[in-house]
């Protein structure tokens, strides 16, 4: 029985208008605290990150290729711009921004460019565990440097692995009065995401913690400079605990400098942007799709040249880069959103916010948005990442340490370029000619509405491309063997999940698909969807 789709444009927004603007604003309740974090935690002014949410609601919601994605900053980008604000400013904060947003500018063109050339796909060319690795490595940093911040402490170490060495020690160093306003966001948090009633669990919970961690402000006296006095220790506390922002809002407007385009770093930057914000993005347009209860597809296309739009402009103001971002997405989703217009009112409520209420946000104090960001980085690297990812097969727990590793230790771009080059490796090691690792040998055979796809040798993330192709040519509602030949010496984990993505949405469109000699190749772990290779 199939389900009439709302409509989109004017049409949807008559249609829907009461379910996208309570969904639009519940989303706002969420995103406002986070923007916030994000921007201060990417080492930017506070405002950069209200500046992406609002434009990515207002403006890019309607060149989106996704109906029910939230665009805004997102975690998965802090490591990204502190390492650019840091490296390219060296120890200039306001240079390093500025030269950051020449980099978004730029980044935002390449996205452009990429929609343009139909690079939808590109998620394909990273393996799973490497796109997890990148996360969960990003989850653990955000606690890095979010740790200190939560508990009022100055550490004394620079990098990320010294961070997290310094952390044990540091409990005995930490601001009582700071360090009760950020263990009460994490504290709250973690009990509003467990709580099954439903009532409880519309509340948003990034917003619970700023409002209580707003009066814990109050009762500290945050806003006022001063000492106190707990257990024979003397402590220090003031304003500078607090968001700071202009008086106006015009006064947070930056502006990109693009004097080091000649500096082979800047490009780096630019690169790394522009990957790890397409990439988060087409993941994110996916996993709603398949949460979408209307079953919309998105363009992908489209999602790169909207994303790249918003970035290209956002850059030119002092704006962080956009992408679709998942937890916002799916309480859109969660809220009854039918339309992009939610995604448009979520960015409206947050101009009118900071039109009508720009004193409130003084008052937040940074250790309630720091709570909330280690909850973040918890869920990206949560140990259940790591269990689960074990379970998948050993091939899977190794590229994913390495990425995560790696990223810790060097950075993101150099952690998923080793992950990339581990997962090549171990197919190298299962028997993979390299003419196979990038390029498939398929043939396919069409009678009437029975295709059969003739598979040899190998189906990897890195050659999997020409089967996404033959198989989108493929019109719906017809019968697909994909035959595995009897010398076939390795199936990813990435293309077995493809091909089972692929298999249960086709079969939902009226359509058969049958994988032939699949069961006759060896998983390599328990899990059903382990890499599988020739007995």
């Amino acid at each position: 029985m199939s389900i009439d789709k709302p409509k989109d444009w004017l049409p949807g927004l008559k249609e829907n208008w009461r379910s996208d603007i309570v969904s639009g604003f519940v989303v706002f309740l969420i995103a406002l605290p986070l923007c916030l974090g994000i921007s201060l935690a990417s080492g930017a002014p506070p405002m950069a990150g209200i500046f992406s949410g609002i434009a990515g609601g207002l403006f890019v919601s309607f060149m989106s290729g996704s109906h029910l994605t939230i665009n805004g900053p997102a975690a998965g980008l802090i490591a990204v711009v502190l390492n650019s604000i840091f490296v390219m400013g060296g120890g200039d904060a306001k240079l390093g921004f500025e030269i950051t947003l020449a980099a978004i500018v730029l980044a935002g063109l390449i996205q452009v460019l990429l929609g343009i050339l139909k690079a939808g796909n590109l998620t394909i060319y990273f393996p799973i565990s490497v796109v997890h690795g990148m996360m969960a490595a990003i989850g653990i940093i955000i606690i890095s440097k979010q740790f200190y911040v939560a508990l009022g402490i100055s550490p004394n170490a620079n990098t990320i692995l010294g961070l997290l060495l310094e952390i044990p020690p540091s409990f005995v160093h930490l601001n009582p009065e700071v360090a009760m306003i950020g263990i009460s966001a994490i504290v709250i948090i973690s009990l509003l995401t467990k709580i099954q009633n439903p009532h409880f669990k519309k509340l948003p919970a990034p917003l619970v913690a700023v409002l209580v961690g707003i009066i814990l402000g109050f009762v500290f006296g945050l806003a006022d400079e001063h000492s106190y006095t707990l257990l024979n220790q003397t402590y220090n506390i003031g304003p500078e605990k607090l968001v700071n922002l202009p008086n106006h809002i015009y006064e947070s407007f930056s502006y990109p400098n693009f004097s080091h385009w000649k500096d082979g770093n800047f490009w780096i930057m630019v690169v790394t942007i522009a990957l790890v914000a397409s990439i988060e993005s087409l993941l994110t347009a996916t996993a709603v799709d398949n949460t979408d209860p209307y079953r919309r597809k998105s363009n992908m296309d489209q999602e790169l040249v909207a994303k790249g739009i918003g970035n290209f402009f956002l850059g030119w103001i002092g704006g962080l880069p956009i992408i679709a971002e998942v937890v916002r997405s799916s309480a859109n989703i969660e809220n009854g959103a039918k339309t992009r217009w939610s995604n448009f009112f979520h960015g409206l409520f947050l101009l009118l916010f900071i039109l009508l209420l720009p004193g409130l946000i003084h008052r937040i104090p940074l250790a309630s948005l720091a709570g909330i960001l280690i909850m973040v980085g918890l869920k990206l690297a949560s140990p259940n990442v790591f269990k689960e990812t074990y379970k998948k097969g050993w091939d899977q727990i190794v590229i994913f340490l390495v990425t995560v590793v790696i990223t810790i230790v060097e950075d993101l771009l150099v952690g998923v370029l080793c992950g990339i080059i581990t997962a090549i490796l171990i197919q190298m090691y299962f028997g993979v000619k390299f003419r196979y690792i990038f390029i498939a040998n398929i043939k396919i055979e069409s009678n009437n509405k029975i295709h059969t796809l003739y598979v040899k040798h190998a189906l990897l993330f890195s050659n999997m491309i020409s089967l996404k192709l033959l198989l989108r040519k493929i019109s719906f509602g017809e019968r697909i063997d994909v035959k595995f030949d009897e010398n076939v010496k390795m199936i990813g984990f990435s293309a077995i999940e493809f091909l089972q993505s692929f298999k249960r949405d086709y079969e939902e469109r009226g359509g058969q698909v049958n994988l032939i000699g699949f069961e006759d190749l060896k998983p390599i772990s328990a899990y059903y969807g382990a890499t599988r290779i020739h007995k």
